[in-house]
């Protein structure tokens, strides 16, 4: 699976042990930056990579990380069409692809270790969108996106 990932600069040692975690999974990290831990301001990579996994049309999936995870997910769900989900634990990242069909996974650096993360990733890439009663959902929420502009 193509995984895209990015962070600000609180986030760069955690997604170098992803890339190199994702390599060992066999899915095909795509590192979207930065290229070091300068200083940096989240939007300038949340935005860029929520566009390109919407555009991909769930060919490619998004893992996002910042100091705590919240202002990547506000970033990037301000992206049409896109459902960032900002997981801690490995039951909520099952529940955000199965009721929410969750396409880019949030993770904060500074509160979840190493081995969690890897619950986390590991429950995020393998459960798939159950649809039924939770489509009529995201459909109410795909409405309402058409009509912001």
């Amino acid at each position: 699976m193509k995984i895209l990932i990015s962070c600000d600069h609180r986030g760069t040692t955690l997604r170098d042990k992803i890339v190199d975690w994702c390599v060992s999974k066999g899915h095909e990290p795509v590192n979207m930056g930065p290229t070091d831990s300068s200083s940096v301001d989240y939007p300038a990579y949340a935005i860029p990579l929520a566009e390109r996994v919407v555009a991909s049309s769930g060919a490619e999936i998004g893992v996002l990380i910042c100091g705590w995870g919240n202002g990547m997910a506000i970033a990037a769900n301000k992206v049409k069409g896109a459902r960032a989900a900002l997981c801690m634990d490995r039951v909520q990242a099952e529940y955000a692809r199965r009721h929410n069909d969750a396409n880019i996974l949030v993770l904060s650096a500074e509160a979840t270790g190493f081995g969690m993360i890897e619950e986390i990733l590991t429950a995020f890439l393998a459960e798939k969108f159950e649809g039924g009663r939770h489509q009529r959902r995201l459909d109410f929420i795909a409405s309402y996106e058409k009509k912001c502009k």
